[in-house]
């Protein structure tokens, strides 16, 4: 057991407070992390926000990298010091979508009594089975994936949630080919990486959509072959255009907003996949025209979390980062400190940010 500095919620809607908490030492089948850098996901704000609902108080934070600094009984393949990226897909193993190859998919209730406690033995809700806005955390060994002793912690915790995302979502949920049309609505952070997924899986032609001309020049950085303002008029006659009447093979919606997720079918080609990245909050609620998208052939895809494998798809992407075909620094907008994190939350609202970065060291 140890008193460590964490980000906690208290009511929706309110800047967290930077306070004490007692995390207790990790259990049977369960490890410790020291962690260094935590990234700020939009997923975190929704919950902050309380655009998802949830118990309080709370210690959210999911993107994170550190080092093993203890482990439970019955934890083997990895010592104390061990570099480590943490995640919140915690699975089991042995469910059928575990054992399909679906781990974000794992049926397994998470326990409901986590590791934190405030200092009066109060409970505090380990958000997202991470609770990584904090200086340490107490996962299950799924959650963790092993990094290279030399890559940087700030890089390295991009890998936990907003990379494997967004790459996930085009190469393993759509399932992109080569020589395809990829449209990507939203060039934040998400986006910006199902850009490069895109780019990666080589697709013929990359079109960013987004609110911001110069979210749009970052996106050609990333691997975009065009832009569009999602404000222009019409914009999937501009797709038209640019693709001969053909459209687009996969559509990528990377934002929560309605009006994405209800402009997107206009982009789809026939056969065309619409593929749902970004959450809305609860409650909101787009409308189609069902006919249209039975008559051509067009497909609704949710992903979470890209239908990552950890195990599988970590270390190629960081394969991919280590020959510079993946851009990974690029991504980090701005880097800050645990009492700092309102204001990386207040910036990372605004839009402009790809990703922000806590830093503990």
């Amino acid at each position: 057991m140890s008193q460590i500095r964490a980000a906690v919620a208290h009511t929706f809607g309110h800047p967290l407070s930077i306070e004490d908490v007692i995390l207790r030492a990790p259990e049977m089948g369960e490890v410790e992390v020291t962690l260094e850098a935590c990234a700020i996901c939009h997923s975190d704000i929704a919950f902050i926000d309380g655009g998802w609902g949830g118990t309080l108080p709370a210690v959210y934070g999911h993107e994170a990298a550190g080092r093993i600094s203890a482990l439970g009984q019955g934890v083997q393949g990895y010592a104390v010091g061990d570099p480590v990226l943490v995640t919140l897909i915690r699975s089991c193993g042995a469910c059928a979508p575990c054992s399909g190859g679906s781990p974000v998919s794992c049926e397994s209730p998470t326990p409901m009594h986590g590791p934190i406690t405030l200092p009066d033995g109060s409970p505090v809700e380990q958000a997202m089975a991470c609770g990584a806005f904090a200086e340490k955390v107490v996962v299950h060994p799924s959650q963790i994936v092993p990094i290279p002793e030399n890559m940087a912690m700030d890089v390295a915790s991009l890998l936990s949630c907003g990379v494997i995302t967004g790459v996930g979502a085009v190469v393993n949920s759509a399932e992109l080919r080569p020589g395809q049309t990829a449209v990507v609505i939203g060039a934040g952070g998400v986006g910006l990486n199902a850009i490069q997924g895109a780019r990666i899986a080589g697709a013929a032609k990359i079109i960013a959509i987004d609110m911001l001309e110069e979210k749009l020049d970052v996106a050609m950085e990333f691997g975009a072959t065009h832009g569009i303002l999602a404000s222009s008029e019409k914009p999937w006659e501009q797709i038209s255009e640019l693709t001969g009447g053909h459209m687009a093979d996969a559509v990528f919606v990377t934002v929560g907003a309605i009006p994405a997720y209800e402009s997107a079918p206009r982009y789809l080609s026939r056969k065309g996949k619409m593929v749902m990245v970004g959450m809305p909050h609860s409650g909101a609620n787009a409308s189609y025209e069902p006919v249209v998208i039975a008559a051509l052939g067009q497909s609704m895809i949710g992903t979470k979390m890209g239908d990552v494998v950890l195990r599988r798809d970590i270390p190629w992407l960081i394969d991919l980062y280590q020959q510079g075909r993946l851009k990974l620094d690029e991504l980090i907008s701005g880097r800050w400190s645990l009492d700092q994190i309102n204001e990386a939350i207040a910036d990372t609202k605004t839009g402009a940010a790809r990703r922000n970065v806590v830093m503990f060291k």
